[in-house]
């Protein structure tokens, strides 16, 4: 199985353009999946799967965690199939354990205003982080996208910024103004430290930014400002969407910006529009005045 495993995993990335991250956990999985089985490719059927996921199950795996690494597995089989390796496909057969919906959390406006005002000063560091902030609420990157932006793929006199998203799908998103001058005011700082790489955001040695270092400056803007989470980069993303929702743009004008593949991804935020709309009808309509107010009355 290793073997295949391998030709599976050169697949997704020559031909699916799959992220790095993304490749390690499908690396990983499967890599599980093998020492949990043991058994030739061609004797592994819906039973031994479903042996596999009782196993993730009894390491008390959350119900997301173990239906991502089903998802890895049928993958791996239906490329296993389609290819001629096997005769058929055993994970068909294996149904995916019931996940809980969760709303993606946001800020409110004022929260994420004082997030992306918090940092103050002209030195590198601060002009970078702010430009960061900016542009993750500004145009709802994906942190992987952010960090992987270069010089080249900003047009800074359209305030345009071309992205490569999942699967390589390359899409064009709009720049805020808000955004755009933070940019600018970053650049003569990026310039000074007179380094070769193409990185739009570089740490302080000057190699490209990590999605690890944006996350720990999310976390610690957030926690200067005092927020009650600790959001991360992905908060951000949802907060843009959520914010332009509220706002009135259509699903499909925000799948678009946020580069889903398919509406059904970018409904989710549909739910938290309700919940919102249902919070301002609770706090201001006159027929909504709760029992405990009718009481004091």
């Amino acid at each position: 199985m290793k073997k295949h495993i391998e030709q599976f995993l050169d697949y997704l990335k020559g031909e699916r353009g799959v992220s790095p991250l993304t490749l390690k956990a499908y690396s990983e999985d499967l890599k599980e999946f093998h020492i949990h089985t043991d058994k030739r490719l061609k004797d592994i059927d819906n039973h031994d799967i479903r042996s596999f996921l009782a196993f993730l199950h009894h390491k008390k795996l959350k119900k997301s965690s173990i239906a991502r690494k089903l998802a890895t597995v049928r993958s791996f089989f239906k490329y296993l199939h389609r290819e001629g390796f096997i005769p058929k496909n055993p994970a068909r057969l294996v149904s995916t354990p019931k996940v809980p919906k969760n709303l993606p959390r946001f800020l409110t406006v004022d929260e994420v205003f004082a997030l992306v005002e918090k940092p103050q000063g002209d030195t590198f560091s601060a002009t970078r982080d702010k430009a960061v902030l900016e542009l993750l609420y500004s145009s709802g990157l994906r942190v992987a996208e952010l960090t992987a932006l270069d010089i080249s793929d900003l047009d800074i006199k359209e305030s345009l910024v071309r992205v490569k998203g999942k699967g390589m799908k390359e899409r064009i998103i709009p720049i805020g103004s808000k955004a755009m001058d933070a940019i600018r005011n970053y650049l003569p700082e990026r310039i000074s430290l007179k380094k070769k790489s193409q990185a739009l955001f570089l740490n302080i040695r000057g190699g490209r930014l990590t999605q690890r270092s944006v996350r720990r400056i999310v976390v610690n803007y957030s926690r200067m400002v005092h927020l009650n989470s600790d959001p991360g980069p992905h908060t951000l993303r949802h907060t843009f969407a959520t914010h332009l929702l509220h706002e009135g743009a259509d699903l499909r004008s925000i799948q678009e910006l946020l580069g889903h593949s398919s509406l059904s991804t970018t409904q989710k935020y549909t739910h938290v529009d309700i919940r919102h709309l249902m919070e301002v009808y609770d706090k201001a309509h006159p027929m909504a005045i709760k029992d405990s107010d009718k009481d004091e009355m």
